[in-house]
């Protein structure tokens, strides 16, 4: 099929597939609730349909001790390669729904966007694949293989496990997580570094049960005070993590001006950046620590009372090439060391996960490079990403030689995980085409 053919053929697709998107997005995938276990199952199944219509011959429902998951097999015709073509159908909560200038579960366009939870963050790798594969009419010119993840927004708790029942299933001469961002609207992107993570809930506790905060205040720590005091011991003064152990990698250098950032974060006036070095060092380079949450009864419900015990989760972005079991044994010394007033800290949940470092200079990936400079009409760039994938270095462990790319379609404006998350609907577009003229051009290369 001609560059132009292909050109054609996804225009011709994206209209159905942007509705298959909408109606992807509709089902609330949150795999971090319990409540929307039965949503999470229904997105699996409703995936699973769309990969049967787009002329997979093989489309199972799978899991291995955790959230459903999609793995579908498209032969390889004779000499030809295989790829697999990942993303992942589970999605973040909403947080307050009423801050949301839309329904964040029906897809509204405004303004050459799309809004709704998870239409970017990762349905949206979802139907690129889709519209790739329906260009070719269900007969792609290389063998395909289709994972798309259900627990991924929970961190990958049940990867190892996956990969252990289903591993050879995926294996691949190219690996393709659509799952990724590109360095602004209009400029592609492949990610070459990934952060790791490591997070605890902390429990502090310093009474055996609450007390009269009158009567016993100015004696009795209390758990709420104690455990605010050490998490004010995490960061320096400028916000730089001041946990031992952690280290720094190298990574891209891009000029990201400060401005910029503040434009695409609204960043309050007055409000001064953290952590010190380059804006880019400070995004894919370092570690950085953010407290998530707090278990703390609610200001509305609050009486003259010393809590007894009070919790938090904290998050901890490691760099790339960081010892992630390390970083999280460092990130509890440090909790448990420096515990004010002797009070018991305990911890529990506790989670690492290991960064990436990404080659893209492999024979498959100069092709890939190829077609979506070609789709973009600009040259992609090689940059680093702040968040964690944990299957990219699960597979950088399990299956060497095999290449992995890492791609997507958000932007600095897609405001993944949060309020108003959101698609520019040219670079969708621009992807679906990349990755078919990418199929292309491996199903023409010399055996």
């Amino acid at each position: 099929m001609t560059n132009t053919d292909l050109r054609t053929r996804i225009a011709a697709e994206l209209p159905g597939v942007l509705d298959d998107l909408a109606r992807l997005v509709a089902i609330p995938s949150i795999s971090a609730q319990p409540e929307h276990a039965d949503d999470v199952r229904a997105s699996a199944e409703a995936v699973a349909a769309l990969f049967r219509g787009a002329g997979c011959p093989d489309v199972r429902v799978v899991e291995a001790g955790g959230q459903p998951a999609v793995v579908g097999h498209y032969p390889a015709p004779e000499g030809r390669p295989t790829v697999c073509l990942y993303a992942h159908h589970d999605v973040q909560p909403t947080g307050p729904v009423e801050e949301w200038s839309s329904d964040p579960f029906a897809v509204t366009e405004r303004d050459g966007r799309l809004y709704a939870r998870g239409v970017a963050d990762d349905k949206a790798g979802i139907a690129v694949h889709l519209a790739a594969l329906r260009a070719f009419d269900g007969r792609p010119p290389v063998g395909v293989t289709i994972f798309v993840e259900g627990e991924e927004e929970l961190g990958s708790p049940t990867m190892p496990a996956f990969l252990d029942a289903y591993g050879d299933e995926l294996r691949a001469d190219a690996f393709v997580i659509c799952d990724s961002g590109n360095w602004e609207v209009g400029r592609p992107s492949f990610t070459t570094t990934l952060r790791g993570l490591a997070e605890v809930v902390v429990e502090v506790r310093t009474l055996g049960h609450a007390l009269h905060s009158g009567m016993f205040g100015g004696v009795v720590p209390d758990a709420l005070t104690t455990l605010v005091t050490l998490l004010g011991t995490l960061t320096d003064a400028d916000g730089s993590v001041a946990v031992d152990g952690l280290t720094t990698a190298e990574v891209a250098h891009l000029d990201y001006p400060p401005d910029r950032l503040r434009a695409e974060t609204s960043l309050l006036d007055g409000v001064e950046l953290v952590g010190t070095g380059s804006v880019v060092e400070r995004l894919w380079a370092k570690p950085s620590l953010s407290v998530l949450a707090l278990d703390a009864t609610p200001v509305a419900k609050a009486s003259n009372t010393l809590a007894p015990v009070a919790r938090a989760k904290v998050s901890v972005r490691l760099a790339p090439n960081q010892d992630a079991a390390a970083a999280l044994a460092a990130l509890q010394r440090h909790l448990t060391e420096r515990a004010p007033f002797g009070a018991r800290v305990t911890f529990p949940h506790a989670h690492a996960a290991a960064g990436s470092v990404i080659d893209v200079d492999g024979p498959l990936a100069r092709e890939a490079v190829a077609a979506l400079g070609e789709a973009w009409g600009v040259e992609p760039l090689r940059i680093g990403q702040g968040g964690s994938i944990p299957l990219a270095g699960e597979l950088a462990a399990r299956m060497p030689g095999m290449e992995v790319l890492l791609t997507g379609v958000l932007d600095p404006h897609a405001r993944a995980h949060g309020i108003d998350e959101s698609l520019d609907l040219g670079d969708f577009g621009k992807a679906a085409l990349g990755e078919a003229l990418w199929l292309e051009r491996l199903g023409s290369r010399d055996a």
